[in-house]
């Protein structure tokens, strides 16, 4: 194996605290229920890169938002994806060769690309920034070209099962990552 490609939220990085989740939520002066169905509804084209954050958080929010309030919804949202997985990041700092493939828009990619801990990722795969996203397969193809690796020279680690099999079908190795013990294989 010459490459790890680690997935980051909910890999590399915890899952959105529910207290992060919630501040956003106040933020927004939404109701947590209907503020996530939002979020959640709009997120896969915020993270191809096809609409821009105010554009993301009107739609999330079903109202127009200023430029004062994406701001700070973007703060908020860059913070809430910003918790290590220790333990996973522990894994990945004794791997020769690591990258990264995310589901990101570019303002929570550049807040990643901030983060002390990830600094040894690299090369860095941001589905905004490829304008496509996980699990199709042109993104494993690129992020392939990217690496100059050919599909068995990569271990793809991911928390979602249909990102792990649109890798594997394009010949990359999966991980289907649960819990940070899955990496223990990657370790030799």
């Amino acid at each position: 194996m010459t490459w790890v490609l680690f997935d980051y939220g909910n890999v590399l990085s915890l899952p959105q605290p529910k207290a992060d989740v919630e501040a956003m939520a106040a933020a927004a002066g939404a109701d947590q229920d209907t503020f996530e169905r939002g979020y959640w509804k709009h997120r896969l084209e915020f993270d191809r890169g096809t609409i821009t954050p105010r554009a993301f958080w009107s739609l999330a929010l079903n109202r127009d938002v200023g430029d004062e309030e994406v701001a700070r919804l973007v703060e908020l949202d860059v913070a809430s994806w910003s918790h290590p997985n220790r333990d996973t990041v522990a894994v990945m700092e004794r791997l020769p060769r690591v990258a990264l493939l995310s589901n990101a828009p570019d303002c929570v990619a550049d807040g990643i690309d901030g983060l002390p801990w990830m600094a040894r990722v690299e090369p860095r795969f941001y589905s905004a920034r490829m304008r496509m996203t996980k699990p199709d397969p042109e993104i494993y193809l690129a992020v392939l070209d990217g690496l100059g690796a050919e599909p068995g020279e990569v271990t793809f680690v991911d928390d979602r099962l249909e990102n792990i099999e649109a890798a594997e079908r394009v010949g990359i190795v999966g991980v289907h990552f649960r819990e940070p013990g899955d990496l223990a294989p990657l370790l030799g």
